[in-house]
């Protein structure tokens, strides 16, 4: 906890705007302002969430001039200046930083600020938000050997620690010369554990060897004092933190000590009751140190049915900062699970044998299981999201459509008849309204015709639709078509170009049932992703026969293009394709993209046709593969896709949404990505992009700024065809698709 006396960025008058509240809240890290009198005496707070509901209550007379006390919450807690620290502690709601503290007439005086859930150790942070920190416990694992623990440290560091920890001791200081010179009067357990430490142990000067070592690769070291003279080589040495035993949790005295550095400390709770930790708690707290506590089994191994992992969220609200985990007992899976549960750093063993001499080695992983750790942690992490309003993914809105049900229309329904429920049906596929919105479709009178068998969308609802109309573009657009809405889409608009997105079905199809005369106007070709026999095209998968598959499944798209270029005015017909390079449990390493664009390039050249051009597109990090979610490693960062185009006279489909996506993961400019690709565009897909992996939104509902975006494009790319690609915008008489349009009118002048 810190207290903070200079408040001038913390308070505003009562009289003072909404306005001037908010920009004094970004001048303080806790985006908190107190409401004080002329007087200083407090009224009020608001904090973000005052600020929402404000807005949610006022959405009609929305001013934000006016006077700050409007928004205020008066409902708040404080303190006094002069109260301890554990009685601070106490009263801070957990879902605050920011606590005003009083004087005895109620002025506003300081400011303590919750700061136990955010430390920094080296480059690590710690906090609620972070990753959790990942602890090898090599302790005496060594085993006296200098060599031995640069290895552990090796191993333990290629498995993906964030820190490597060791122990250091006094002897003499610990256990005085008495009772190490007569080991006959010492308990066995007591023999034992001199024994083993008397013979394990490196000198001083070895480990902090070891820890430069450790600092060399990379990692952050970190070392548990058992005594005093240790605790003060140790800080001496410029140790960021300090890891407290179990053994020590009750010891006061020592904690003071420790504690006096001012440097965090990672206490394990081991061996202590309720009451000890709940007073140690207190007692810590008072010393106005940094710490977080671990949750432990100090049993060697520990039974699972001892380690009570629910304690993990009790110790929580005790302490109300960071807590962790530190097993004691075989196998991994208690450390993930403890992950979930809101540990924040976990601590395992660490050892190469587990039948070397000493207690340790039985208890501790091995690099392949700690790794394995490691990933089943990030895993989890990955997966806990946060607290919020469900939403779909795109893999689920996928399956959705391939396995829900629809409302559909059961008869025709003429334009302006109100329907009632028997003109309604529900059947599968799940492309239009789910059937839990009946009721809001019945008594509704539609704006156009509904026949028989076709779907009702959100569009139906609307009592405006978006109506197709001769668009202006200064470069060639089209739409994305079926064949079976190919000539209804073409006649609702002065579309330039028509791109046919082929499925494995339609390559069956006679495309003459559906094309009968020559048309005016250009042609793009969308390649099938999936072919018969649940096959994912990849064009350069190191697996031959599946290479060779996909390059089969290819030259037959190849084919059916040649069929049908005479009956488009396109003399030069581009094929837009995913060419594969994906993986299925992790992105492949760099060094490994080589292998694959080196693949992609001699099938490229071998694919090569009179009048066809075959251009990749562009993908994102997480593509979607029929509702499942795989990792792409090709065409997704600028400088590699400039590499192969350059080096094989290659150009490709710009999808912006798939290359927000892209730079979102890669933390990249998506506008300084689009000036790098932007002289090997040949043809564009145009949609938003929301994240990691929330492709094919509507214009304007992502991160896409697309007036920057459209300038670039009209500079350095001017004659770069495009379509709009809205998921689902060819629904319901392609309304995305003209939505889309009509918003992209506005930024392509």
């Amino acid at each position: 906890m810190e207290i903070i006396r200079n408040i001038s960025s913390y308070y505003i008058l009562e009289g003072e705007s909404i306005l001037d509240a908010l920009n004094k809240s970004n001048k303080n890290p806790v985006r908190t302002i107190f409401i004080i009198d002329d007087k200083g005496i407090i009224k009020g707070v608001l904090t973000d969430g005052d600020l929402r509901r404000w807005l949610l209550a006022n959405t009609d007379n929305i001013d934000f001039s006016s006077p700050v006390s409007r928004a205020m919450n008066k409902e708040f807690a404080y303190g006094k200046l002069s109260q301890d620290r554990s009685e601070l502690h106490d009263i801070f709601d957990p879902k605050f930083r920011a606590l005003p503290l009083i004087d005895e007439r109620g002025r506003l005086v300081a400011v303590a600020i919750h700061n136990l859930n955010n430390y920094k150790i080296g480059e690590k942070l710690l906090s609620q938000d972070s990753p959790s920190f990942i602890i090898a416990e090599i302790g005496n694992n060594h085993n006296g050997d200098f060599q031995l623990a640069k290895e552990l440290v090796d191993r333990a560091y290629s498995a993906g620690a964030d820190c490597i920890k060791f122990q250091m001791r006094d002897l003499d200081s610990l256990y005085g010369k008495s009772i190490q010179e007569e080991k006959g009067n010492a308990d066995l357990g007591t023999q034992y554990t001199i024994e083993l430490l008397s013979k394990f142990q490196l000198s001083d000067n070895e480990l902090f060897s070891i820890f430069d070592y450790v600092k060399s690769k990379g990692s952050i070291p970190l070392c548990t004092p058992w005594d005093t003279p240790s605790l003060e080589k140790l800080n001496e040495y410029g140790m960021e933190a300090f890891k407290v035993a179990s053994a020590d949790f009750t010891n006061y005295k020592f904690i003071e000590e420790i504690a006096s550095k001012g440097k965090l400390m990672i206490c394990s709770t081991g061996m202590a009751t309720e009451k000890e930790i709940r007073e140690g708690i207190k007692y810590i707290q008072k010393l106005g140190c940094p710490f977080a506590l671990l949750h432990c089994n100090s049993t060697y191994p520990a039974p699972f049915k001892d380690i009570n992992l629910n304690y993990i969220s009790h110790l929580k609200q005790l302490s109300k900062g960071l807590v962790g985990y530190s097993g004691h007992e075989r196998d991994i899976n208690i450390s993930i699970a403890a992950v979930s549960l809101g540990a924040k750093i976990v601590e395992k063993h660490f050892t190469i044998d587990k039948t070397m001499e000493g207690n340790d080695h039985k208890v501790s992983l091995l690099p392949s299981e700690f790794k394995n750790m490691v990933t089943g942690i990030r895993q989890v992490e990955e997966s806990m999201g946060s607290i919020t309003d469900r939403s779909l993914s795109q893999g689920e809105m996928m399956n959705r459509e391939n396995l829900a049900k629809s409302l559909v229309a059961s008869v025709d329904i003429p334009a302006g008849q109100k329907i009632d429920e028997a003109m309604i049906e529900i059947r599968s596929p799940g492309q239009g309204l789910q059937p839990n919105r009946i009721s809001d479709l019945v008594g509704k009178a539609l704006g156009v015709d509904k026949k028989s068998g076709e779907f009702f969308f959100e569009d139906d609802l609307n009592d405006e639709s978006t109506e197709p109309k001769n668009y202006n573009f200064k470069r060639k657009w089209g739409v994305p078509v079926r064949y079976h809405d190919l000539d209804k889409m073409r006649s609702m608009s002065n579309v330039k170009l028509l791109e046919i997105h082929l499925s494995y079905t339609d390559m069956t199809l006679d495309f003459k049932d559906f094309i009968k005369d020559p048309l005016d106007i250009g042609l793009v070709i969308h390649a099938p992703e999936l072919f018969t026999g649940d096959h994912t095209l990849d064009l350069c998968s190191l697996d031959k026969d599946y290479r060779e598959l996909s390059m089969r499944f290819m030259k037959e798209t190849i084919s059916l293009t040649k069929e049908l270029q005479p009956y488009f005015s396109q003399k030069n017909v581009p094929i837009v394709t995913n060419v594969g390079g994906f993986s299925t449990s992790q992105h492949l390493e760099k060094k490994k993209h080589k292998d694959l664009y080196k693949i992609l390039a001699d099938n490229l050249e071998e694919l090569k046709t009179e009048g066809i051009e075959i251009i990749p597109q562009t993908m994102p990090p997480f593509p979607w593969h029929f509702g499942g979610q795989q990792f792409h490693n090709l065409f997704v960062d600028a400088e590699s896709i400039v590499e192969f185009c350059e080096v094989n006279d290659i150009r490709i489909c710009l999808d912006a949404s798939h290359s927000q996506l892209a730079c979102n993961f890669l933390k990249e400019s998506f506008i300084e990505f689009t000036k790098k690709v932007s002289p090997y565009i040949a043809h564009m897909h145009l949609a938003d992009a929301s994240g990691v992996d929330g492709e094919g939104l509507q214009i304007d509902d992502g991160d896409i700024n697309w007036k920057s975006f459209c300038s670039v494009i009209d500079d350095l790319a001017p004659q770069a065809t495009f379509i709009p690609e809205i998921w689902q915008g060819h629904k319901n008489n392609g309304q995305g698709a003209w939505k889309a349009l009509h918003k992209l009118a506005t930024y392509m002048v």
